[in-house]
């Protein structure tokens, strides 16, 4: 990601401090029903977007120059000066990651690289924080399409990074519903809460990353209704970073080292995250998995 990530580290500081004190003022209150923080799970989840940062910096060289190689090769000259260039980059972008994120839960692959944001109990801006160290590895092949376009590199990781800032702010239960319009266009705390939430009714639900408009066109958007119960479907409580983002990896190589035909350890790593093989002659074995 472009700089402006790491110059926002104070932004993410400052929004931590203003819910815990939103949170604090509200706390007698019994119409506010808030999870809080614990301070153990918000280290965790700030080890993990450290992690993050880390990985990213050092991989963000592969990615940029593959997206050069695809540039070379591209369709159309885009102007980057242009105010419609950077309006269609951003909008190809939110289209391409709410596919992305998508695959990250419908894959089994792509969840075990995701399942960590998913890890935590607690719903604040910390979690938003609990980002992937193998995810960068999969997203960039994502967004190859928008290089061979035209539009340039740069351009692309600046709109990544956009998307990122905003996908920030709705991890927040201290926001309630916004105004109508803008619960119908845009991605918000209250459809996000239901993309967290564990009930079965919210499972693979609100892909979103800036514009709801992307669950509502494909089928995968649900409005925010019963409580939100946030973590995995199945008991995962680790605190430990390491554990946290390699756990699903360590459970879907025992699947696919158990699993007896060729055909059926790939398909453990291109089905979704339930996926058990029917056969009869294939071990049955119990899925760690939030999609079952």
């Amino acid at each position: 990601m472009p700089a402006i990530i790491y110059w926002s580290i104070p932004i993410f500081v400052g929004f931590i401090a203003i819910e815990l004190m939103i949170m604090w003022q509200r706390k007698n209150q019994p119409q506010f029903d808030y999870l809080g923080y614990e301070t153990s799970d918000s280290i965790a989840s700030l080890s993990m977007g450290l992690g993050n940062l880390l990985v990213a910096a050092g991989w963000k060289v592969v990615a940029i120059g593959a997206m050069f190689a695809v540039y070379e090769y591209r369709l159309f000259d885009i102007d980057q000066t242009a105010w419609w260039a950077w309006a269609l980059v951003i909008l190809g972008d939110d289209l391409t990651y709410y596919w992305f994120h998508r695959f990250s839960h419908r894959v089994r692959i792509g969840w075990a690289a995701h399942v960590n944001h998913h890890s935590s109990q607690y719903y604040n801006y910390t979690t938003a924080l609990r980002q992937s160290w193998t995810g960068p590895f999969l997203k960039v092949w994502f967004y190859l399409p928008l290089a061979l376009l035209g539009f340039h590199p740069l351009m692309i990781v600046t709109a990544q990074a956009i998307s990122l800032l905003y996908q920030f702010w709705v991890h927040t239960e201290v926001i309630r519903k916004l105004p109508a319009p803008i619960e119908a266009v845009m991605n918000t705390p209250s459809h996000h809460r239901v993309h967290h939430g564990a009930n079965a009714e919210y499972v693979d639900k609100n892909y979103a990353g800036i514009l709801i408009i992307w669950d509502r066109l494909f089928g995968t958007f649900t409005p925010e209704q019963a409580k939100v119960y946030y973590g995995l479907r199945k008991e995962f409580t680790s605190r430990n970073p390491v554990w946290i983002a390699f756990h699903e990896w360590v459970s879907l190589l025992k699947h696919v080292r158990a699993a007896k035909h060729w055909k059926n350890k790939l398909l453990y790593f291109l089905m979704p995250p339930a996926w058990d093989p029917s056969d009869k002659d294939e071990p049955q074995l119990h899925l760690q998995s939030k999609n079952t």
